[in-house]
């Protein structure tokens, strides 16, 4: 009989992006949690979307990840969240990348990335109310926020 597999570590990840549309100056962050520890980064990007950053906050934080993990991702954009829930992803690539108008599908390479994110990892996703008070969301928007203002990010390991 085969061994059993070492069960996989459970981290849960809260992650946002902010945009100045104006400027087109965003920021992105996350915070990873696992088993009472905590750690942070977050980056500034320049002629970005929000859209674009909330991915972005994904992407990075499963990049963080050194082994794969059973992870929750916490995030305030239904964008991010609906894509896998509700079977965008599954659509667009069904289309050649195309939305049901027939429109490219935007952010596409950060898409692609998270697919190949996903795979790795055994990923469920949450989606909670944004500036409602949820102090894990509050911490990232603010580090997002922060990285964008200032024009630099940051890891707090």
């Amino acid at each position: 009989m085969p061994p059993m597999p070492k069960p996989r570590k459970h981290v849960t990840v809260h992650t946002d992006g902010s945009c100045e549309t104006q400027t087109g100056d965003g920021g992105w962050a996350y915070l990873l949690e696992y088993k009472g520890k905590e750690r942070s980064a977050s980056g500034f990007e320049e002629n970005t979307t929000n859209n674009r950053m909330e991915l972005t906050a994904a992407v990075r934080a499963l990049e963080a990840l050194t082994e794969p993990c059973s992870v929750e991702i916490v995030t305030d954009s239904q964008y991010l969240k609906k894509a896998f829930t509700d079977g965008w992803l599954v659509s667009w690539q069904r289309n050649g990348w195309r939305t049901t108008s027939r429109q490219s599908v935007k952010n596409r390479d950060l898409w692609e990335r998270l697919l190949e994110l996903t795979g790795t990892h055994e990923v469920t996703w949450s989606w909670t109310r944004g500036h409602a008070g949820h102090d894990a969301n509050e911490r990232v928007d603010g580090l997002a926020l922060r990285a964008r203002r200032e024009r630099s990010g940051s890891v707090d390991a």
